[in-house]
């Protein structure tokens, strides 16, 4: 069996609505932050795969600087996710309305 271009969509496809499906019904904002992530790398999996079956390496460098951002965002998320639990002891989404500075 050869793994085609396909393959390799329909794998970024499920990431992506699994992804989707967190962000939409789970309340924890790691749990959240955990589906955004799995959302980003399916679609750096989509680019990959272009960019293979393409035999061009642009989808690979743009995959490239999207880790370099996604890993900023770690940093800046999870200070923020901490923040959160520090002051409310809890990390749901209902108590970042109410965090004031």
């Amino acid at each position: 069996m050869n793994v085609g271009l396909e393959h390799y969509l329909i794998v970024s496809t499920i990431l992506f609505c699994l992804g989707l499906w967190g962000v939409i019904v789970r309340r924890n904002l790691l749990i959240i932050y955990m589906s955004l992530e799995l959302m980003l790398n399916a679609a750096n999996l989509a680019l990959v795969a272009f960019s293979r079956y393409n035999n061009k390496m642009d989808g690979q460098v743009i995959v490239f600087f999207i880790i370099t951002v996604a890993a900023a965002e770690v940093a800046v998320g999870l200070a923020l996710i901490v923040a959160l639990y520090r002051k409310k002891q809890s990390a749901h989404v209902e108590d970042l309305t109410t965090m004031k500075l």
